[in-house]
């Protein structure tokens, strides 16, 4: 099979597990959102459980996985599976003995870290101290989730992506048992929150063990006592420190927008959230999903030192997540208030926190096909083993973020924080092509790259615009019912993928193409 199609194939699995565990995490946030609303309780549980996933994105996802995977398989490739085994196993010691340390003392700190991330939580000493009391339930998951993400790196390198992507299923079914249970055990709304902080570490501990069986079949133990070091290893540290300015500004630039919105009205963190929840379904299904595949691709190629074909990998991959992302972001842009609407409005959430959540989306989703291509091109720095350019792109990032933010959270409130987001993305992503096409690094066909995105652009253009006049004639006054919202969602989404797909079809996208073939595969299993 070719690297493309191995892509292709990746990406698909990795979707389709990414789009059942964001179905699921609807339903956890759906549960969530009726029974704390946008009040107190809901901003205390987002600005805790903000920490360990802020660590989760930034050490697991991003650094570890980016960092591991071209050592791993350069190893695999150069001394053979017992050599990488060996090598893995170590880096999987001794990063639980460094995790372990790393949690007692999150544990600890955790007054002062919440302090450092929600100061404007410190006039309500209530608030502060159930927001330290759920950091410290919630801070351990950070164990499981980096040792997850290390047996990702490992199985994908294998040519296994299902378990991995499957994982995040285990934690939104955890974390909806453990509301469940606690809406049944108590009408408390502290107790309940203390509930769900709790389902957030079950659902760690489940990750870890969904992905240890699959291991064990292929013949890598990983309870197999042995060394904690391995000469590899330097080189995963080597780039692991860079990587995580690199592959991770959008979480670092999420956490900086947690900590100012406890500066801002109450609802202004949960309105947020629930936006970037809704931003992160196209991103986790199609932009991680197609990053995910590429970088093994890569790292295979640049170990058997095919330039050429490193070009048409990142060249594919990049196409292909600005032919999904773009109509996604039209998409988000035009049934923000509906969708939103029929996805939470109900319990406790009510129409104000509906309206609250929609602004923030505007500006979430005008960012996404930024933050989505960055996903794809940091890769490619680092299967060239640069890791300079990423650090330094991403530091310039994130203090146009910062200054974006104070700048505009002022006239545009919560909304400022997350048009910040969108466009320091912006400039990360440009920059970043900026400098691969100034030094040359790969050979790509820009021309072919520029008339896919005008393609795509002007297709999604069409969508949006057709999709929002067909919303004014279903609901002229922008008011919406459970059932208005129900209808204008279903004739959007339909509507939108028709004429999406038909503008496609009659610009003659080649990424069409590559669609129908993930679509078949599915029906032929």
């Amino acid at each position: 099979m070719s690297e493309k199609g191995k892509v292709t194939r990746a990406a698909g699995i990795v979707g389709s597990a990414t789009l059942l565990s964001r179905v699921f995490g609807y339903v956890r946030d759906m549960v969530t959102a009726y029974y704390f609303g946008a009040g107190p309780l809901a901003d205390a549980f987002i600005a805790a459980f903000r920490i360990p996933n802020m660590l989760r994105r930034l050490f697991a996802e991003g650094s570890l996985s980016i960092s591991f995977v071209p050592v791993f398989t350069e190893t695999l490739s150069r001394d053979g599976r017992q050599e990488a085994y060996r090598m893995a196993g170590a880096a999987l010691r001794l990063l639980s003995l460094i995790l372990a340390v790393v949690a007692v003392i999150g544990v600890l700190a955790s007054p002062w870290i919440v302090s450092a991330i929600a100061a404007g939580f410190k006039g309500d000493p209530a608030k502060f101290e159930l927001t330290v009391l759920l950091s410290r339930i919630m801070f351990p998951y950070v164990v499981f989730i980096c040792l997850v993400a290390l047996c990702m790196g490992i199985l994908n390198v294998l040519g296994h992506f299902a378990a991995p992507a499957l994982a995040p299923v285990a934690l939104n079914l955890a974390m909806i048992a453990s509301l469940v249970v606690g809406g049944v055990v108590t009408t408390d709304g502290e107790t309940r929150v203390i509930f769900l902080a709790w389902g957030v570490l079950l659902g760690g501990l489940l990750q870890l063990g969904m992905q240890v069986p699959v291991l064990w079949r292929r013949g890598f133990h990983v309870f197999k006592p042995g060394p904690v070091w391995h000469p590899a290893l330097g080189t995963v540290g080597r780039l692991m420190l860079p990587a995580v300015f690199g592959a991770a500004v959008y979480q670092v630039n999420m956490f900086i927008g947690t900590m100012l919105a406890s500066l801002l009205d109450t609802g202004s963190i949960t309105g947020l959230y629930y936006a970037d929840r809704l931003v992160q379904f196209p991103l986790g299904v199609f932009a991680i999903s197609i990053g995910t595949a590429v970088l093994p691709s890569l790292s295979r190629q640049m170990a058997d030192k095919d330039l050429a074909g490193v070009a048409e990998t990142f060249s594919f991959g990049l196409r292909f997540t600005l032919f999904i992302t773009l109509p996604a972001t039209a998409g988000l842009v035009v049934l923000r208030h509906p969708l939103i609407a029929l996805l939470f409005g109900r319990g406790a959430f009510d129409a104000a926190a509906v309206a609250l959540t929609a602004d923030a989306l505007l500006y979430y989703a005008v960012g996404l096909w930024a933050i989505s291509c960055v996903r794809v091109t940091v890769p490619l720095y680092y299967a060239f083993k640069d890791t300079r350019t990423p650090v330094q792109v991403a530091v310039a990032a994130i203090a146009m973020n910062i200054a974006l933010s104070c700048l505009l959270m002022g006239p545009m409130a919560h909304r400022g924080l997350a048009l910040a987001v969108s466009l320091s993305s912006m400039a990360n992503f440009l920059l970043l092509v900026f400098l691969l096409v100034k030094r040359g690094m790969v050979q790509l066909d820009y021309g072919s790259i520029l008339v896919s995105v005008a393609r795509s652009g002007a297709a999604s253009l069409a969508m949006g615009v057709a999709v929002w006049q067909g919303l004014v004639w279903l609901a002229p006054d922008g008011g919406y019912t459970f059932v208005s919202a129900a209808v204008s969602t279903a004739f959007g989404v339909v509507a939108g993928v028709v004429l999406y797909f038909g503008a496609a079809r009659l610009l003659k996208s080649p990424e069409l193409i590559t669609v129908q073939q993930i679509i078949n595969r599915k029906r032929g299993r």
